[in-house]
């Protein structure tokens, strides 16, 4: 009897040393390295949902971020830590607060991005329109902390309900709306809740005038349209979750900043600067669209539609999106009819319950600064030499399946808070 041949059957061999196979182990091994799993969904679930595990989920973004401005941090500290105060340069019944408008390419925007170089979350750049600010201490000269306002990410539930936004409205009007993704204060002014008077001066006649002077008679990139902006709200959010900083800021019997909501969860604050690098270089090599649409008028969202696409092709999915951080968020309203000018029924804002900068920081003095210095004293000790640590890069170790910054978040408490996401879309 013949022998039969035997039908060769060939198995189908993934290769796992291609450059898609390499990049897809780096995104599993990066978020199992800073200590997240996964569901039976399939969605991400973060370690622990407390402040100090959020600082650690960002401790090796940070680190390196300040690994890569070593070289900045090195000239510039030298230069510009004297416009730091030391503990006895406070005087906290004399502390006045100034706003200095930051323009691009001057030592005032060093000192800005110095200073956002020291939060325990990394500061975004913003994007579109942007108003930074230094926030400087007339009383002794020395800086406070900042502020930077920048362009409103399109899609925040918690705030389009609560305006009352229709689509329809929330295109048309999303121009009278901005975003305050940096706001806090530097020690020694952080250990006197510096941060909430920082928060206080958002709601000022000094931001509506520098925003209408600046943008109110400007047309849209995209529509070129002339837009007749009238700022009439500002969104902020908290970085570390239920936010301490920006909880009862009243002054005067007025709520200055009111709590909404929380955002979904979504963002892309886990994925660093050089894994992004990394999914740009894969959707170069498929030539894909998103890779370098990021042109002033493309919208806030680039980074996150630009990992989304990148997590799509790879095979992912926008599951790893959803780093499950909540961030709670607050609505400053400069109009007494904000809502109703946002929504189209009123076409004249009423703002003449604004106070100024000074106003603002005398009401703010009284309610948080002097009290706290006389329950803790122990501010005068800080000295400026101090703020230097908060620029050093921490050893970031693995402990237990969760990053720790070596005394990262002991060290990284300068007060502030980053909104966003940044604050760009990182969080929203």
């Amino acid at each position: 009897m013949a022998k039969q041949k035997k039908k060769k059957t060939t198995k189908k061999v993934i290769p796992a040393l291609t450059s898609e196979a390499t990049l897809k182990r780096n995104i599993r091994g990066h978020l199992k390295k800073l200590g997240f799993t996964k569901d039976d969904k399939g969605e991400l679930v973060a370690p622990v949902d407390t402040k100090d595990s959020i600082r650690l989920l960002h401790a090796m973004q940070r680190h390196d971020r300040l690994t890569q401005h070593r070289d900045f941090v090195g000239a510039q500290w030298p230069l510009l830590k004297n416009h730091f105060a030391d503990g006895a340069d406070v005087v906290p019944a004399k502390v006045s607060p100034r706003l200095e408008l930051v323009e691009a390419s001057t030592w005032q925007s060093d000192l800005f991005r110095l200073v956002g170089l020291s939060w325990s979350v990394p500061v975004s750049m913003g994007f579109g329109r942007r108003l930074r600010y230094l926030v400087w201490d007339d009383a002794n000269g020395k800086l406070m902390g900042i502020m930077a306002l920048g362009d409103p990410v399109y899609n925040l539930r918690t705030r389009d309900e609560s305006v009352g936004w229709t689509l329809k409205q929330r295109s048309k009007r999303l121009v009278n709306v901005l975003d305050a993704y940096v706001v806090g204060a530097v020690p020694p002014y952080s250990f006197l809740l510096g941060g909430k008077l920082i928060a206080s001066l958002i709601r000022t006649k000094d931001i509506r005038n520098d925003f209408r002077e600046k943008y109110a008679n400007t047309k849209g990139i995209i529509s070129k349209k002339k837009k007749k902006a009238q700022l009439v709200l500002v969104t902020t959010s908290s970085s570390l979750g239920r936010s301490s900083m920006y909880n009862r800021v009243a002054l005067g019997g007025v709520k200055y900043l009111k709590p909404i909501g929380y955002t979904g969860g979504w963002g892309h604050f886990h994925v660093p600067d050089d894994l992004f690098l990394k999914l740009r270089a894969y959707l170069r090599h498929h030539k894909h669209g998103y890779v370098d649409g990021h042109k002033f008028g493309d919208g806030p969202n680039w980074r996150l539609r630009t990992i989304r696409a990148a997590f799509d092709k790879l095979g992912f999915g926008a599951d790893l999106l959803r780093h499950g951080i909540k961030r709670e968020v607050y609505a400053c309203e400069l109009a007494t009819n904000t809502n109703e000018v946002l929504r189209g029924e009123k076409k004249r804002a009423y703002c003449r319950a604004l106070k100024t900068v000074k106003e603002v920081g005398e009401l703010a003095r009284q309610r948080w600064l002097i009290p706290r210095a006389e329950r803790h004293p122990d501010y005068t000790a800080w000295k400026k030499e101090s703020f230097g640590s908060l620029l050093t890069p921490q050893v970031v170790v693995q402990h237990k399946g969760e990053n720790l910054g070596k005394d990262l978040a002991k060290k990284s408490m300068a007060g502030g808070a980053w909104t966003g996401p940044g604050k760009s879309a990182a969080g929203k």
